[in-house]
């Protein structure tokens, strides 16, 4: 697939707190490769498999982040699900301009580069489906 095509990257899960461990280890008993980190700027703690399309999130104790806030307020509301579907594009902001004229909401984004490596997400909501348009050159 050429790397100007968008493509499914991966499926976000909000997970409660207290089932993190629970779920990623059910995810990994299928065979899922999920790495674990903490993003203290976010207040969220993941698991995270892009090789395999999967990635849990779960707000992190006391996290006053905007991020960490939105996936409280999901799981207050929703409990546990897809919190966001995450598509590759070739260039975030155009994606963004084009969801934009279908009344996207935006709900978070970040930038981040450097060593030859970019990557831009840009979280939203439009026709109330969850996407999160992702360019990255990270493999």
């Amino acid at each position: 697939m050429s790397e100007n095509t968008p493509s499914l990257h991966h499926v976000v899960f909000a997970i409660a707190p207290e089932r993190h461990d629970s779920v990623a280890e059910m995810f990994t008993s299928l065979g899922f490769t999920l790495a674990p980190a903490e993003l203290p700027e976010l207040g969220l703690r993941i698991n995270l498999d892009w090789e395999h399309g999967i990635e849990l999130i779960s707000p992190l104790p006391g996290a006053t982040a905007a991020v960490a806030a939105s996936v409280a307020d999901f799981l207050d509301t929703k409990g546990d699900g897809i919190y966001t579907v995450v598509v590759q594009v070739p260039d975030a902001e155009a994606a963004e301009a084009v969801t934009g004229r279908y009344g996207a909401d935006i709900r978070f984004r970040q930038k981040m580069q450097g060593d030859g490596t970019h990557l831009e997400e840009i979280d939203l909501s439009v026709f109330d489906l969850p996407i999160t348009l992702l360019d990255t050159n990270i493999p």
